[in-house]
C-alpha cells in the first residue's frame, strides 16, 4: 500500500486574483507605503452579501427565491437576517424574515470578487465606474448592485424576480486611502 497522498486539483487550486495579489500587488504596496514586512500589507479580510427582501412580508416564497439566488452567486448557503423591531407602517413584526446574507472568505472570496470586477460589473448597464467615496473611514468599501441578473452563474429563465444586493468588502486596512490603493491595485474600476 502507498503511503504518499496524492494532492486534487481543488487542494492545489489557486484563485486568480490571488496569485495577482501575492505576486504583484503586494511588492507594490510595499513600496509604495514603505513597509518592510510582507504580512503589514493591506489585504482582503471578507466579502459580505446582503440582499433585503421587503416583499417577503407579505410574500414568503419571496424568500425562498433571494436565498436561492445568493446561494448561487456566492457558492455558499446563506443565512436569513430577522427584523429587529416592529414598525406598524410596513406591517412588518419583529422576527420576521426581512433579507439574507453571506460571508464569504479565503478561495471563494477572491473568485467571488474577480467575477464581480471582469464579469458582473462590466455587464451592467451605463456602467462608467465605482464611485472612489464608498469607503467607510476604516478601510472597508460598500457598492451596490442593483439588479442581480449580470451576474453569469444566474439562469434568466429561471428568475421570478430580480433582486438587488449590496456587497461590502472588508479590508484590514486601517485607513481609507490605503484600502483604495488595494482595490485600484486588484483592478476595481475606480471612476477617475
Amino acid at each position: 500500500m502507498n503511503d504518499t497522498v496524492e494532492t486534487t486539483a481543488a487542494e492545489t487550486y489557486e484563485p486568480r486574483l490571488r496569485t495577482h495579489f501575492m505576486q504583484e500587488v503586494v511588492p507594490r504596496l510595499m513600496e509604495r507605503f514603505g513597509l518592510d514586512n510582507p504580512l503589514a500589507v493591506p489585504r482582503l479580510e471578507k466579502i459580505v452579501l446582503n440582499m433585503g427582501v421587503g416583499e417577503a412580508v407579505s410574500d414568503q416564497t419571496a424568500m425562498a427565491d433571494a436565498v436561492q439566488t445568493l446561494r448561487a452567486i456566492s457558492g455558499q448557503q446563506p443565512v436569513v437576517t430577522l427584523a429587529r423591531q416592529s414598525v406598524a407602517g410596513f406591517h412588518l413584526r419583529q422576527g420576521m424574515a426581512v433579507g439574507c446574507k453571506v460571508t464569504i472568505r479565503g478561495t471563494r472570496m477572491y473568485e467571488f470578487l474577480d467575477r464581480l470586477m471582469s464579469i458582473a460589473l462590466p455587464r451592467v448597464r451605463d456602467f462608467r465606474g465605482l464611485s472612489p467615496d464608498a469607503f467607510d473611514g476604516t478601510g472597508n468599501y460598500s457598492l451596490g448592485v442593483e439588479e442581480v441578473a449580470v451576474f453569469p452563474e444566474l439562469d434568466l429563465d429561471k428568475l421570478k424576480r430580480i433582486y438587488g444586493m449590496d456587497v461590502t468588502i472588508v479590508t484590514t486596512a486601517s485607513v481609507d486611502q490605503e484600502a483604495l490603493e488595494l482595490l485600484t491595485l486588484l483592478g476595481m474600476p475606480f471612476r477617475q
